[in-house]
This record gives structure tokens, C-alpha cells and sequence, in this order.
């Protein structure tokens, strides 16, 4: 058996070794940057990214989980297409939220980071260019849909290029490190709304009060003694603050699905994964019916939908848009006919995103 002198002596020369093909990697990545420049190609390309993170975790037969084989890889492309130009990034802040956890595990760390005050102004940035690409939350497996990004997406010009599902831990974060004291709770609606049950059963008579960001909370809490913040561990992190109660979500799964957005002169539609949604929202007129022969198109090519929501349309009382995900990708021919018949009976018709599944 080596001594530990021995196995630091190694892991050194291990290192010296990595660093060197680290550094030719990153060559190679800046020679395809410099043709891609030439030819007007986008830098990104998340699922040439996704297909080769997807590769090397399939023939990983050392130590390392898939999970941080995906890890390291992600970071390693982000640091090689950040010597092109890093991505600016928005998303809803300020630092600490989940929205940016979401943001850097999609993009990894190394890029331009956008801390927008609200979701309207997230998808501003990506529909004005004062950002390459936005993150925003799209639904929650405890609360369901976030209704404000659904109404966005009608509007904006951008479309979603990608997907995440981001596995949400409530802490309870404060100055000190326990219970004792706290007259009042601050968080984002949505996450006092997953915590309510926990809230109730340990901190019953605290002011539960609502601010646009978690990571405001955990702000907040910075100032006041008496305030707790529910928050990720993150945030904790940068705000200095004790965490008095872990992972205080009502369930033990909670998780939030979050999309990426952009423009389609940024980043067309991904190419098919083998695994893909298609995500669209439509209309169709107020009558006796209608929502049944809506997903009739459906039936007739055997396209499988994944999500099916309403929001009243605000130009007329009493009629909807229909927000749905389908199974597939346009290129599918039995998908692009569903899509096709579905747009002749329907009085809106848009196509928010074609993108790959994420992992759960």
C-alpha cells in the first residue's frame, strides 16, 4: 500500500496532467469558437453540449456518478466558451434565488449574470438584447404553474430553448441559529405557499410576509433581528445568515421546472434529441365542443400530451388560452401533422418552444 506522501505525490502529477489537456481542450474549443464566428454559427448549442455530457456519462466506468461527470463537463464547456464571449444571463434576483442556482447549472458559472428585479423584466432583457438568454420559472410540483411566466410567453417575442428541473430545499435562514424569537417570516409567495403546513406546525404566530424574491427575504432577515427568511442554502451563503431549520418544504420532492429563453435569431429551435417537448399555446372560439375537437388532432396521430392548462384571455370574458406540451419534436412527422391540424381549428396558434426533455 502507498504511504500518503506517495498518494499526494501522485494525485499532484495526476493534476499537472489534467491541467495541461485542460488547456488544449480549451485550444480547440477557441479554434471551433473562431470558425463558428466566421460563419455566423451561435456559440452555444446546449444540446451538442447535453449529447456530449450524455456520451461520456454512458461510458463512465470509474468512480465518479453521472451526476458529477455532468457537473464537471458543464463547467468545463462554460469556462471554453467564455473565452469567446461569456452569455449573459437574466434571471429573477438579486443573487441567492433559485432562479440563479437554475441559471448556473444550465449555463455553469462562467458567465455574465443579470439579476433582474422581476420576471416581466427577465423576459425584457431577452426580447431587448440587453441579455443573450433569460431563465424563468415555469411550474412547481407543489403549487403548480407560475401563472406570470404563462402570461409572458404569450407575448414575448423570445422562445424556450431549454428545460430544467431543479430540485427546491427550503431552509429557514436568520441572524441566529435557532427558532427562538421570530415574530415574522419573509419569502417569495410561491415559497411560503410550499411551506405552509411546516410554518403552521412550528412558528404559528409569525407574520408570514410576502416580497418578490426569496433571496430579498433572506436581505430583509440581514436587517432584522426578529425576521427569518425562507430561502436556498445559497442564499445563506451570501448573506451571512444561519440556517435555524433545513429543508422545510411540505414535500419531499419539491421541485421547479424552470425554462430557458431566448431570442430565435440567438438560438434557433434545438435540433431533435430523441426526448423532446414541444410547448404551444392556443385559442379556440367559445362554443359547445371546441376543446374536445382541440385534442382530437392529438388522438388522430398519436401524439402524447404531457400538460394542459387555461388563463382567461383578457380581451374578451369567458374565453381562454390553452397552454399544452406535447411528446415530441415538429421534425416528427406524426407530430408536425398534429401540429398542422391543430392550428386550423384554433383562433390563436404559438408555438412557445421545441426543446429536449429535462432530466428529473
Amino acid at each position: 500500500m502507498r504511504t500518503l506522501l506517495e498518494l499526494r505525490d501522485a494525485i499532484d502529477a495526476v493534476d499537472r496532467q489534467l491541467l495541461q489537456l485542460i488547456n488544449e481542450r480549451a485550444e480547440l474549443a477557441h479554434e471551433v469558437g473562431e470558425l463558428k464566428k466566421r460563419d455566423g454559427s451561435p456559440i452555444f448549442r446546449p444540446d451538442r453540449e447535453a449529447a456530449v455530457i450524455n456520451k461520456l456519462q454512458s461510458i463512465n466506468t470509474g468512480r465518479l456518478s453521472a451526476h458529477s461527470i455532468g457537473h464537471i463537463w458543464r463547467e468545463l464547456m462554460s469556462a471554453c466558451r467564455a473565452l469567446e464571449a461569456p452569455q449573459r444571463v437574466a434571471y429573477l434576483g438579486p443573487v441567492g434565488t433559485f432562479s440563479q442556482e437554475a441559471a448556473l447549472s444550465f449555463f455553469g458559472t462562467s458567465i455574465q449574470e443579470i439579476p433582474c428585479a422581476s420576471l416581466d423584466e427577465v423576459f425584457h432583457a431577452a426580447a431587448a438584447g440587453s441579455a443573450d438568454f433569460g431563465v424563468v420559472p415555469l411550474e412547481n410540483s407543489t403549487e403548480g404553474v407560475i401563472t406570470r411566466s404563462l402570461d409572458q410567453l404569450l407575448n414575448s417575442p423570445t422562445h424556450i430553448i431549454g428545460e430544467l428541473s431543479l430540485v427546491i430545499r427550503h431552509h429557514l435562514l436568520r441572524q441566529n441559529p435557532d427558532l427562538a424569537g421570530i415574530d415574522v417570516v419573509a419569502a417569495h409567495p410561491q415559497a411560503l405557499a410550499q411551506c405552509q403546513e411546516w410554518l403552521t406546525r412550528h412558528l404559528p404566530d409569525a407574520e408570514r410576509h410576502a416580497v418578490s424574491s426569496n433571496a430579498e427575504g433572506a436581505r430583509l432577515a440581514t436587517e432584522h433581528a426578529n425576521w427569518a427568511a425562507i430561502a436556498s442554502e445559497r442564499a445563506s451563503s451570501e448573506y451571512g445568515l444561519h440556517i435555524a431549520a433545513r429543508a422545510i418544504q411540505d414535500q419531499a420532492h419539491n421541485r421547479t421546472r424552470f425554462g430557458v429563453i431566448c431570442l430565435p435569431q440567438t438560438l434557433e429551435a434545438p435540433a431533435a434529441s430523441g426526448k423532446d417537448c414541444t410547448s404551444l399555446v392556443v385559442s379556440v372560439p367559445n362554443r359547445p365542443g371546441a376543446v374536445h375537437d382541440l385534442l382530437n388532432p392529438l388522438k388522430v396521430h398519436g401524439v402524447s400530451m404531457t400538460r394542459f392548462e387555461s388563463r382567461p384571455a383578457r380581451s374578451a370574458q369567458w374565453e381562454y388560452f390553452f397552454y399544452i406540451d406535447l411528446d415530441g419534436h415538429p421534425s416528427q412527422p406524426n407530430v408536425a401533422a398534429a401540429l398542422h391540424d391543430l392550428q386550423s381549428l384554433c383562433g390563436f396558434f404559438k408555438i412557445l418552444g421545441t426543446f429536449p426533455v429535462a432530466e428529473a
